[in-house]
């Protein structure tokens, strides 16, 4: 490996935070709907990461870059956070948090055929075609083949729903920062977003909690606050700027790894035969999809925001952004 494909000690500290961190949701946010209402974890997740972050993006001077475009920056909220936090949050009421991990990590399925509808003619490879099959296949095994393991079909089918719009709405994500929020700090973007989520989910959550918290989903959803999003995000921007936008996304393929085996030790989730068989075939489809098999430095910008992930908010560097 030569010295511009090297990983240094930092790149893979920070790697290795980043596929733990964001591996860990899932087990949160279980825990925490345990006795709080889906708004009420997204209002005090967002809230919880906006304060932590808004220091920082003050020092930093990034506030006011992300305030002049202030629509974009709550498109960007609504497509990262609003939705997808909620839709995780309901979901996990039904799926267990390992199936909710994997689910979402068809990102990059979804970032591919994206990439197809806005120019990105790539994926008209073989290879690449292949991957989607392949990748799709492997969630109709894991639901076919008792991968939910509840009592209601219907409810669970809406988990699963509710799981793959979270893709979704990840995998546009990278393309609205690309075209809308390219000039703007993603620490800003990113601070401005929460607190906007947050406030706008505060009434909901407020009439919708109606147990009384217990400790344990109270200290997971500080820790999902605090761990999963102030401080991931911090992570992730300082794993962009060691190895690269292109690199930097390949934890998603170890957060399903994380959140399955997380699932089954702290919360008994059964390993069912349609998770073992599928968990292969959605990663193999989701590599596949996304690097059409081999692994190379693109510079293409619609590519460039494909390969983006779940929480991925990157700061593209001048040669990975589209013309104005």
């Amino acid at each position: 490996m030569n010295a511009a494909t090297r990983v240094s000690g930092r790149g893979w500290m920070l790697f290795a935070t980043m596929s733990v961190v964001w591996g860990i949701t899932y087990l949160f946010i279980s825990e925490a709907v345990e006795s709080y209402s889906p708004a009420a974890v997204v209002s005090a997740r967002t809230l919880i990461g906006a304060l932590v972050l808004l220091p920082i993006a003050i020092d930093r001077k990034a506030l006011r870059p992300a305030l002049r475009v202030w629509p974009w920056v709550l498109v960007f909220g609504a497509v990262e956070m609003a939705g997808p936090f909620f839709l995780l949050s309901s979901a996990e009421q039904t799926l267990p948090s390992g199936l909710t991990g994997l689910l979402v990590s068809t990102v990059p399925l979804w970032a591919a055929i994206i990439g197809f509808v806005v120019g990105d003619r790539a994926l008209l490879t073989p290879v690449r075609l292949i991957g989607l099959l392949v990748g799709f296949g492997g969630v109709a095994v894991i639901v076919a083949g008792q991968g939910v393991t509840v009592a209601d079909p219907g409810a669970a089918l809406v988990a699963v729903t509710q799981v793959l719009v979270t893709a979704v709405m990840y995998a546009i994500v990278p393309f609205v920062i690309a075209t809308k929020l390219r000039d703007v700090p993603s620490l800003g973007s990113v601070t401005l977003g929460l607190a906007a989520v947050g406030i706008a989910y505060l009434p909901v959550a407020l009439l919708t909690q109606h147990e009384v918290p217990t400790v344990r989903s109270t200290v997971s959803l500080l820790l999902l606050g605090v761990v999963c999003t102030a401080v991931a995000f911090v992570a992730f921007f300082a794993l962009i700027g060691e190895v690269g936008p292109v690199r930097a996304p390949l934890f998603t393929y170890v957060n399903p790894v994380v959140a399955i085996a997380l699932g089954a030790i702290v919360l008994a989730e059964p390993l069912t035969l349609g998770l073992l068989v599928g968990f292969p075939l959605v990663l193999l489809g989701c590599w596949l999809a996304a690097t059409g098999g081999r692994v190379r430095r693109r510079s293409a910008p619609i590519e460039a925001a494909a390969e983006a992930v779940p929480g991925a908010v990157v700061d593209l560097p001048p040669r990975a952004r589209p013309p104005a």
